[in-house]
């Protein structure tokens, strides 16, 4: 049986599912019976125990009898004890059959339903806890050490341009993720009911980055030899040479290059599948007399007052 749909609202004690409860309640009946017969060999031993106790006294009995009497009392004491445990775990079992929920939340997603067979373990029904929400990004290594627990950080919304709201940092991954390389970081959010489950977020915060970084278009990235590489221009002979360089990451706007570039590199943007070393380019006219002009500069002494 499943009594809540995707969407639900739900309280501690609300009933989500229930599983078919008749094999437990069987394996009760039976615990409940290996009890009582446990029981009985109890008083029966107990008796046979009294009675050995009072023929010893009388010298009726040995030593030995009297042992043997106290070993059976015992033993069938332990299976007592026992058939007392299994039963308790058996009523466990038929509690466990009804599903409920143990917080305020909602209804997020339905993994099985009526006449479907599930074992241990597997989920049935789950309900995001009411509270403080979060939002989960990835954080590039380079970037990672500027954001500690605490940091406060602004959140906008996809869905609505005019939701902007004030979080701060939770949590950060202790390491990397495997494939992409990059730390999770978990950013907590003031409680607002415009604020739903699945929504996408951008989040904005101030780092400060011991290196300066370089964005280029997607475009002008390269590989060669298995290395990322661009395409860089040379103004004084109008050729084009391959230079290796290092990623930071990825941006909406294209990437962001850690080493390998610096101000004034004119980098070919379009078109690096045809290009080779030593390759002839014609520069546009305006790149032509930014050349110049950067040039004469360079030949003009400058002079310190």
């Amino acid at each position: 049986e499943r009594l809540v749909n995707i969407g639900d609202r739900v309280k501690p004690g609300d009933i989500l599912a229930r599983i078919d409860a008749t094999d437990y309640r069987l394996a009760v009946t039976s615990a409940e019976a290996n009890l009582l017969a446990a029981e009985k060999q109890v008083q029966t031993t107990a008796l046979a125990k009294l009675r050995a106790e009072q023929l010893f006294t009388k010298s009726f009995s040995s030593q030995a009898q009297l042992d043997q009497a106290t070993l059976l009392y015992d033993q069938a004491v332990s299976t007592r004890d026992a058939a007392a445990s299994s039963l308790s775990q058996a009523k466990n079992q038929v509690s466990y059959t009804d599903l409920k929920a143990d917080q305020n939340g909602i209804v997020t997603a339905v993994n099985a339903d009526i006449g479907q067979v599930v074992g241990t373990g597997t989920p049935v029904v789950t309900v995001a806890v009411d509270g403080e929400k979060e939002v989960e990004i990835a954080v590039p290594e380079i970037d990672v050490t500027e954001f500690k627990p605490g940091k406060p950080v602004g959140v906008r919304f996809w869905s609505n341009d005019m939701l902007v709201l004030d979080g701060h940092v939770r949590e950060v991954s202790g390491s990397a993720d495997q494939r992409s390389r990059t730390f999770s970081v978990r950013v907590s959010l003031p409680n607002d009911e415009r604020v739903l489950l699945g929504m996408t977020a951008t989040v904005e915060a101030a780092a400060a980055s011991s290196a300066p970084l370089v964005s280029i278009p997607l475009s002008a990235l390269s590989k060669k030899d298995g290395q990322n590489i661009v395409w860089i221009v040379d103004r004084d002979f109008s050729t084009v040479h391959a230079r290796p360089i290092k990623l930071a990451d990825f941006a909406d706007n294209g990437v962001r290059v850690i080493d390998g570039l610096g101000a004034g590199d004119l980098v070919v943007a379009a078109g690096t599948q045809f290009m080779a070393e030593d390759l002839k380019v014609r520069l546009q006219a305006g790149e032509q007399q930014s050349a110049e002009q950067q040039s004469a500069r360079a030949e003009t002494p400058e002079i310190l007052r």
